[in-house]
């Protein structure tokens, strides 16, 4: 009987070690099984149950320290650097023959700060229609730089994107015309058209500073239906004419030129614009002579005359392939993307894709060490059902039991089970190390940039003067501490390069895409 009973024991030891480093799902289960094999007599319940919470606890941080180490590890100041070295090849190859990435726009005019005039300005964008009538006086006058006059803002509904062809210009014309109604009599009366700017969040391509031929817009839209490779300069124009409109397009820009220009003419530092929401991108103000010819296709000679530097639209969410610090979560990502390597940079740093990475490390904790006591919201179970604003209000709880995190969690991904403190801090701590690994990435990337600008200038990094990035978007404006950590890893950088710390600096570039089409114009009659 003695053998046998010893067996016993040494089996229930055994299920419990292994019980205990699967961790199973929930306290309440792995207590259920506990008590069936193991008798009052060898273990007290209260002992099993603290024992097991103690060890779920232990699981659960060995889990976030090695997500912490995985987002954190590979983007310390040497292993940034590096990166930051392979994106600056990346993107040297890309002057010379990539006809999807570094492209020259047709601005290639910073502004002076001097500018004076009122214009139009007209911004289209994926879910918001605007328009305002702008003044321009200088920054070098006691007036402000700028100023709105008048403004409208109109939500593109599903309505507004169904309108096929020239319904669609036909009904900016008319938003245009109801925020040029009850102009003061001298602009009325004037015999000049009041001369308009165009900032387009859309693929064009781009024939002249007024021109570009229209391209599948996506997200819903079917403005192109009908009208693919039209001049989108002609379609806007004729659809104001058609309403009597005495209005003249001048220009064409995309939000990265405008947030450009608009920060550069009030500040003439200005050289880059990163554009960080849904999506990224950056502008660079740099020498023509960089580029191949063929990267500009065919443009006047007056153009290539006038033309030293150029607005560059990078499309640096298409770079980093081979070279980012990717996870087994990103390669998930990567697994049910459509284009999983058309922007892999953009996977790693964009709001559009945050807060995916978040739901499948936090779905991979929840299954592996019991975060959330092992229960899968049903919503989470959805890809990109956990959106980076959700993310960002929860980092912005300072209150030390998270007790506003929890109402909006739950109130947007409700479940039977109740989280606890140490699992919404498990949350809170996943969401922010996947923030850590996207400001540091975008930081190399503006460095990258920058040791590039440097080069083509000829300037030693020691000798470079203090630059600006403008910058817009959800995330660098509203991500708690997101803009600090990018800033502060953007020094080091610079730092390691022989630069100074706060030599590239991000600003928040105010009203970009009506401003920057506005300047965009202004920079013409100048």
């Amino acid at each position: 009987m003695q053998p046998f009973i010893a067996a016993m024991l040494k089996v229930r030891q055994a299920f419990y070690a292994a019980a205990i480093r699967s961790l199973l799902r929930t306290k309440s289960l792995l207590k259920s099984i506990l008590s069936f094999w193991i008798s009052p007599s060898v273990l007290k319940a209260k002992d099993v149950e603290t024992d097991v919470g103690s060890l779920l606890q232990t699981r659960i941080e060995e889990f976030l320290e090695d997500v912490e180490w995985r987002m954190r590890n590979e983007v310390k100041k040497e292993r940034l650097l590096a990166f930051s070295k392979g994106l600056k090849g990346q993107l040297e190859d890309s002057l010379l023959d990539n006809q999807q990435c570094m492209l020259p726009s047709y601005n290639h005019q910073l502004p002076t700060g001097r500018e004076c005039g009122t214009y139009l300005a007209v911004d289209v964008g994926g879910s918001t229609f605007r328009v305002a009538l702008i003044e321009l006086s200088g920054r070098d006058g006691a007036a402000p730089e700028s100023k709105i006059l008048k403004s409208r803002s109109v939500k593109i509904n599903q309505a507004v994107k169904q309108l096929k062809g020239l319904a669609f210009f036909d009904w900016m014309a008319e938003r245009i015309e109801d925020t040029l109604s009850g102009q003061s009599e001298g602009q009325e009366t004037s015999g000049a058209p009041l001369a308009m700017g165009l900032a387009w969040s859309f693929p064009i391509e781009q024939t002249s500073l007024r021109s570009g031929l229209l391209q599948g817009m996506g997200k819903g839209f079917l403005a192109a239906h009908g009208l693919l490779g039209q001049d989108l300069g002609d379609l806007i124009q004729d659809a104001c004419s058609r309403r009597g409109l005495k209005v003249q397009l001048n220009a064409i820009v995309n939000d990265s030129s405008a947030t450009l220009l608009s920060k550069a003419y009030l500040d003439q530092t200005t050289r880059f614009a990163l554009i960080l929401g849904t999506g990224f991108n950056i502008a660079v103000h740099l020498p023509v002579h960089v580029f191949s010819p063929s990267k500009f296709g065919v443009r006047p000679s007056t153009w290539h005359e006038a033309a030293k530097h150029v607005i560059v639209n990078t499309e640096l969410s298409m770079f980093g392939a081979g070279i980012l610090p990717f996870t087994k979560w990103d390669d998930l990502v990567n697994a049910s993307h459509p284009q999983p390597q058309f922007q892999p940079m953009e996977h790693f740093v964009s709001g559009g894709y945050l807060g995916e990475i978040v739901r499948l490390v936090l779905v991979d904790g929840i299954q592996t060490a019991g975060v959330f006591g092992g229960v899968v919201p049903p919503s989470l179970r959805e890809e990109y059902s956990l959106d980076t604003e959700t993310l960002s209000k929860i980092e912005s709880d300072p209150s030390p039991n998270l007790t506003a995190a929890r109402q909006i969690f739950l109130a947007r991904h409700p479940m039977t089970y109740q989280p606890t403190v140490n699992d919404l801090q498990a949350l809170h701590s996943i969401a922010s190390n996947v923030a850590y690994r996207a400001s540091s990435v975008v930081a190399a990337g503006i460095h990258a940039l920058w040791e590039l600008r440097n080069d083509a200038e000829h300037i030693l990094a020691s000798d470079s003067e203090h630059t600006l990035v403008a910058y817009n978007g959800s995330v660098m404006e509203n991500y708690p501490g997101f803009r600090a950590s990018c800033q502060s890893k953007l020094d080091s950088l610079v730092e390691a390069s022989g630069g100074k710390a706060g030599m590239v600096e991000l600003m928040y570039a105010e009203e970009s895409s009506l401003l920057g089409a506005a300047v965009a114009v202004a920079c013409l009659e100048g």
